[in-house]
């Protein structure tokens, strides 16, 4: 950042300050006012509702909303941590399959941001980049029967937070303590596509200062489209420790394997049936193939040679194992004075297989062999084998300090994430699709790179609180340094140029500043504003660095503005959040091809292709009327939102360089509207029942706005009977019924998003029914 203009970001920073001091003297004068003028808890009473502090943050400088646990356990069980978030306001959630557990077919958006622009903690350890293919996506890590809540602030996340994917919205996932009393609990489902699941939880209740538990479940089913099935099993551990003075120490451990068969993106003319499929395949119901089918050979001798062998199941797969340790503790020097922290380890590794046609093998072949001595001719259809693993390790530490009018919070944050990388193609048995891999004849080989990223961050923040706990202020600035280097072969060129580069580049900003507050105007409403910085690691910077020409420029960092301005109310039926918001996003990455001078091919490059804006508002709330006898309440969000490109793609078009004109255009993926409201019914103390719907509005699936998606609305459903049941030595029996797209809404839902051509996308799975039995022992 240039000098000046940090010079007049720090003057601003100043002058705030010194506002807030000078406020601060001013205590005194408030002491005669009244104190309830603090929102309490929410009055609105049910089964599925919880205190106002988090159903619509009371007492946050930015809107901040959380899930409760009460409705995460009234979802279908087994639920991804991404699904969880389509309740919250402004969140534009897919996904492949009703629970969301198909990773590759997930997305999330929020205002300007997209998945690998949120930032993600689990207990205090930020989850890193959100990347499939050795990242840390949140979904891995997280069961829903073991969470307390998640709390999402949409566009400025709180500055102490650690994370380097972040540019604004920040997801916190927080799991339940162990319990005091010694006790079992278990739940099976099963539904829909032969879904089975089983979890099992075990408490071993406090004794003396040390309670745990450990958590074990396993998944199954059948792709709900196509041949294939996704299996998953998950291991939670939490151990705790509480002293007499106060102090604290929690460690956990969450391991995570995962297996599954893909189902392909696909484009709206194969959804239509129009694009003259080989196989007849149209609709939601588009997927690979089942059976090896009988085709025309396209290569003399080569039996599978026709490339329409990629459409056989068993050649796109997916399977991970992750597991992830973290130690948490917190320490009073003093009434005034503690110190809390977190140190944590993540293990990763796993594969992925994606098919390669024999004519394309054969030219890559033809290219490397005589550099590489081990290479094998193709014989057919290609396995194109893509391994992951790597380790990351970190510790997050702070020093809180009570001082009067004011909360200090300073602390640090470091963290080193290796991740390494393979690819190659191998032949199969007899070249055939449903052949054995045969790891001894590699044909061609891509990559087998390193890529390390060290990560620092300093922060520091002070809590003011004035007019007698009315108006509260906070000043946050936090410094953020990331090195990045990637070394070893990063593309089939480096193979047939015979080079392992090493490129390095850092990212960093020394003052991005967090500031806002939260005014008690009277006992029921509030008022908060915010305003923050932000600067990211580009996403996706293995592809960026992996792709491009070791002397290509590299892209500056993604950063972005974020302002808010809302209000809460908090009333004896009724409570609910508004926010309007305003959102500058700097130096976007996006990926193209150019001609590489003096040839007639292009390569493709990373670039950053300027500004996106969005503003917008967003809106939550309950409602519990007394005329329908207490036992009916309503709840329901809404989020308005327009994003748009404010610069042309440079240099776009081939051979001229002319750019692509798409400032003014939609971004993408961004519904201008996403509404959702439900109904909850409480007739008796054993039955609650509940019926939602979600809209989703009209979206664009390319940077050129030439071709859009319909809206669509889906309705879920689910009532849960039991209150306190007991049948012999089972106790607190509940039994769920879940329906998800009850009207069996045809729809497509995960884009994959392109410049200027058609996009792909996977179609939003079709009715499904879960039924859960929960007891415990």
């Amino acid at each position: 950042m240039q000098q000046p203009q940090r010079l007049h970001r720090l003057r601003a920073f100043t002058a705030l300050t010194a506002l807030a001091t000078s406020l601060g003297g001013m205590t005194g004068i408030a002491n005669a006012q009244d104190a309830t003028h603090q929102l309490g808890d929410v009055v609105v009473t049910g089964k599925r509702t919880s205190q106002a502090a988090v159903a619509i943050g009371t007492d946050q400088v930015s809107n901040t909303i959380s899930i409760t646990r009460e409705a995460l356990l009234s979802a279908p069980a087994g639920v991804s941590g991404l699904k969880m978030l389509e309740g919250l306001p402004g969140f534009n959630v897919q996904a492949n399959d009703a629970l969301g557990l198909y990773e590759f077919g997930n997305s999330v958006s929020v205002r300007a941001f997209n998945f690998q622009q949120i930032g993600f903690v689990l207990d205090g350890a930020p989850m890193g980049r959100s990347d499939q293919f050795g990242g840390s996506p949140i979904f891995r890590y997280v069961e829903n029967e073991n969470l307390a809540r998640v709390t999402a602030s949409q566009g400025a996340g709180d500055v102490t937070l650690p994370s380097y994917a972040s540019l604004g919205p920040i997801v916190q996932y927080v799991t339940i303590d162990p319990a005091q009393n010694f006790g079992v609990t278990t739940t099976l489902s099963a539904g829909s596509d032969q879904l089975r699941r089983g979890f099992l939880r075990i408490d071993s209740g406090e004794h003396g200062p040390f309670s745990a538990y450990a958590s074990y479940s396993k998944f199954s089913a059948d792709l709900w489209r196509g041949p294939g099935d996704i299996n998953r099993e998950h291991a939670e551990g939490k151990l705790r420790y509480r002293a007499a003075n106060g102090a604290e120490a929690t460690f956990g451990i969450t391991w995570n394997d995962y297996f599954d068969y893909d189902a392909p993106a696909i484009t709206k003319a194969q959804y239509n049936g129009i694009a003259g499929d080989a196989f007849g395949r149209s609709g939601r119901n588009f997927a690979y193939l089942g059976e090896v089918p009988v085709l025309a050979q396209t290569a003399p001798g080569v039996i599978y040679s026709n490339p329409l062998y990629n459409q056989y199941y068993k050649q796109a797969i997916n399977s991970r194992t992750d597991i992830l340790y973290r130690l948490s503790g917190a320490l009073p020097l003093s009434n005034t004075l503690h110190l809390e922290g977190t140190a944590y380890y993540e293990d990763k590794k796993g594969y992925g297989v994606s098919p390669e046609a024999y004519a394309t093998s054969l030219t890559s072949y033809n290219a490397e062999r005589l550099i590489l001595t081990d290479l094998v001719a193709p014989k057919g259809l290609q396995y194109g084998l893509s391994e992951v693993s790597g380790d990351r390790k970190g510790a997050v530490a702070r020093a809180v300090w009570d001082l009067g009018a004011h909360r200090l919070t300073a602390g640090a944050w470091i963290e080193t994430d290796d991740y390494h990388r393979t690819q190659a193609r191998y032949n199969q048995a007899g070249g055939s699709p449903d052949g054995a891999l045969l790891k001894n004849e590699p044909v061609h080989r891509q990559r087998d790179f390193v890529s390390t990223r060290e990560t620092r961050q300093l922060f520091i923040q002070d809590v003011i609180s004035l007019l007698d706990d009315r108006l509260k202020i906070e000043l946050g600035v936090k410094a953020l340094d990331i090195d990045y280097t990637i070394s070893g072969y990063r593309n089939p060129a480096d193979y047939i140029n015979r080079r392992q580069p090493s490129i390095t580049n850092n990212w960093s900003d020394s003052f991005l500043p967090n500031v806002g507050l939260v005014w008690n105007l009277t006992r029921t409403d509030q008022i908060f504003a915010s305003y923050a910085e932000n600067l990211a690691l580009p996403r996706g910077a293995d592809d960026v660095f992996a792709l491009a020409s070791p002397n290509a420029k590299t892209p500056d960092a993604e950063i972005s503005r974020n302002w808010e301005l809302g209000v809460r109310t908090n009333r004896p039926t009724f409570n609910a959040a508004l926010a309007l918001y305003r959102t500058n996003f700097d130096n976007r990455l996006q990926s193209y091809a150019v001609t590489v001078p003096g040839s007639g091919v292009t390569e493709s490059f990373f670039q950053n292709v300027g500004e996106v804006e969005a503003h917008g508002a967003e809106f939550s709330g309950t409602w519990k009327p007394e005329g329908l006898g207490g036992f009916v309440y309503f709840n329901a969000n809404a989020s308005y939102n327009v994003v748009e490109f404010k610069n042309d793609l440079p240099g776009f078009t081939p051979v001229t360089g002319a750019p692509l004109v798409i400032s003014g255009n939609t971004v993408p993926d961004s519904p201008e509207w996403i509404i959702q409201g439900g109904v909850t019914i409480e007739p008796t103390s054993w039955i609650v029942a509940n019926v939602s719907a979600r809209h989703i509005g009209e979206r664009f699936s390319n940077f050129t706005n030439t071709e859009t998606v319909r809206g669509y609305t889906i309705v879920n459903a689910y009532v849960d009977f039991g209150d306190n049941w007991s049948i012999g030595p089972a106790r607190d029996l509940r039994l769920r019924f879940n329906v998800d797209n009850l009207l069996d809404e045809d729809y497509l839902g995960t884009i994959t998003t392109t410049v200027n051509t058609p996009a792909t996308f996977r179609p939003g799975p079709p009715r499904t029914v879960q039924v859960s039995l929960t007891t415990s022992f």
